[in-house]
């Protein structure tokens, strides 16, 4: 008998467990439930337009998805369109691979007077349920956190518009970044430089634009024996470490914008006034000599008129699924989904950044996936009673909700690369969920 299971998120950990579902021995067949009418998740809405490399991905998960024995089903929402519950009357296992959009918070005073980087990103990426408008009118801005995103959305702040143009970004989003006053961006890190969570690419991508030039400020890049150690067994991290010390101190070109990164500098408070923010202050820091640090009381206040926070991601709770707030993830075990005693829960999976919380590279979230398939294909055994091939179909059809399928999205798809190609661009995203529908049929 064919097993049946839903994956319950389009991005790329629900679409490698449905290829690793697909090459295992065990005859199945996997429905992708997804939200949004387009497939691919963070790849798609996540990634700064201006790394198209990293975007290539993209071609082998579509090749997952027009495997046969794999259907998407996007426009599908679950816990409003369908539950758990009713997922489990008709497939034998759900994995749920929802990942983390939500932005997690500093704890400081004013922080509700800035903005959310993965708010930020879902605009620039043009994600189809974020308004169309984003203010960009600050001359001098913040952003606090040293990863990656904090580097995407530095780098996006400070690049003129017109560098944005060949990206697949839509007249709105092209438009807006073509009019900002930006020319300054303030990177802000609590530890020291040996800490910083940036990859050397993205790193070094900082500095490739012709109008952004990087600047790396001496105070608090220090190193202490605990830094040293760390670079010593983090090699991407060593790397880092010395593209950074090449950039302290080196003559500036006279670009027009400037990206600053600070270090051992920790926000303690976001001042405003009626109009917005006014004031980023920031605590000197100091290593402890275990990898932590402490604050100095050495306090500096720097003018600025807009905060972004990029301290990381965050998962949310999912209807029918038990949530750890603290950890912000499913409580699991190697990927079966632990009930509130401690049990797992027969035929309930989860896989990518709701199982782990949001760390690591796409190489983890494929090996994340085979941990979770492997569990389900030694517990699960034929368990939905509405087994029919149609039969979630018509239970979808009934309550009125439009399905996008793979078809559906391949039109889409082309519509985009179509208008892209007359514009001598790779893509063109379609902005908004009507106009992908109506692409899209």
């Amino acid at each position: 008998m064919t097993l049946r299971v839903a994956v319950v998120g389009g991005g790329p950990a629900g679409i490698y467990a449905a290829d690793i579902l697909t090459k295992s021995e065990v005859d199945v067949c996997v429905d992708i439930v997804e939200r949004l009418p387009a497939p691919y998740g963070l790849v798609r809405y996540g990634v700064a337009p201006d790394h198209p490399r990293i975007k290539e991905i993209i071609k082998a998960l579509d090749r997952v998805l027009a495997k046969p024995e794999v259907r998407f089903l996007g426009s599908v929402e679950f816990g409003v369109d369908v539950k758990l519950e009713d997922l489990r009357e008709f497939y034998d296992a759900v994995i749920v691979a929802t990942g983390a959009m939500a932005d997690r918070d500093l704890g400081i005073p004013g922080e509700e007077l800035s903005y959310g980087a993965a708010d930020f990103v879902s605009w620039y990426d043009a994600h189809p349920d974020v308004p169309q408008s984003w203010p960009l009118d600050a001359t001098s801005v913040a952003v606090l956190g040293v990863g990656n995103v904090a580097l995407d959305v530095a780098r996006v702040l400070a690049k003129k518009g017109e560098e944005m143009l060949p990206t697949d970004v839509p007249p709105h989003v092209y438009e807006a970044l073509k009019a900002k006053t930006t020319t300054d961006v303030h990177v802000f890190a609590r530890r020291g430089p040996a800490y910083a969570k940036f990859s050397p690419l993205e790193l070094r991508e900082l500095n490739h634009s012709p109008n952004v030039e990087v600047v790396v400020h001496p105070e608090g890049f220090d190193v202490d024996a605990h830094g040293m150690a760390h670079i010593g067994t983090h090699k991407a991290q060593k790397m880092v470490l010395d593209t950074l010390a090449n950039w302290v101190g080196r003559d500036l070109e006279g670009k027009p914008h400037r990206i600053h990164l600070h270090f051992a500098e920790a926000p303690v408070a976001i001042l405003g006034d009626g109009s917005g923010v006014t004031t980023l202050r920031t605590e000197r820091t100091r290593p402890l000599g275990d990898g932590t640090v402490e604050g100095t009381g050495e306090l500096t206040d720097w003018d600025v008129q807009a905060v972004y926070r990029a301290v990381g991601y965050r998962s949310t709770p999912l209807p029918g699924l038990p949530f750890d707030d603290r950890a912000a993830v499913v409580p699991n075990d190697g990927g079966r989904v632990l009930d509130l005693d401690g049990s797992p829960i027969p035929g309930t999976y989860v896989t990518g950044w709701i199982k782990r919380g949001p760390v690591g590279l796409i190489g983890h979230t494929k090996s994340d996936a085979a941990e979770t398939v492997r569990h389900l294909l030694a517990d699960t055994r034929p368990t939905a009673t509405s087994r029919e091939p149609g039969a979630f179909d018509a239970y979808l059809a009934e309550r009125g909700v439009d399905v996008q399928t793979y078809e559906h999205w391949l039109r889409l798809d082309q519509h985009e690369l179509a208008t892209g190609a007359a514009q001598d661009r790779l893509r063109v995203k379609v902005p908004t969920r009507e106009e992908m529908l109506r692409v899209a049929r």
